[in-house]
C-alpha cells in the first residue's frame, strides 16, 4: 500500500519536472540563425554526396524514385 502512493508521488513529481522543463526553452535570436542556416547544419549534409548515394540506391533497387515514393521496381509480373 505504501509503495504504491510512493510510486504515485515519484510519478506526479516527473512530470511536474517535465513541464517546468518545457517551460525554460526560448525562441532562437535573429542572431543565432546565421548559424543555423550555415551548410554544416543540414540534415543530409552534403548536397552532392545526397545524390550520389540516392543514385546508388536506384540503381541497387532497379527503380527510380524509391526514395519517399511507392511503385517502381522491374515490373516482371
Amino acid at each position: 500500500m505504501m509503495s504504491k502512493i510512493v510510486l504515485r508521488i515519484g510519478a506526479v513529481a516527473a512530470l511536474a519536472a517535465g513541464a517546468t522543463g518545457c517551460s525554460a526553452i526560448t525562441p532562437v535570436q535573429a542572431w543565432e540563425k546565421g548559424t543555423l542556416a550555415k551548410p554544416e547544419m543540414l540534415m543530409e549534409g552534403d548536397g552532392l554526396e545526397a545524390r550520389f548515394n540516392e543514385h546508388i540506391y536506384n540503381s541497387r533497387e532497379a527503380a527510380s524514385g524509391g526514395s519517399g515514393v511507392g511503385g517502381g521496381g522491374c515490373g516482371c509480373n
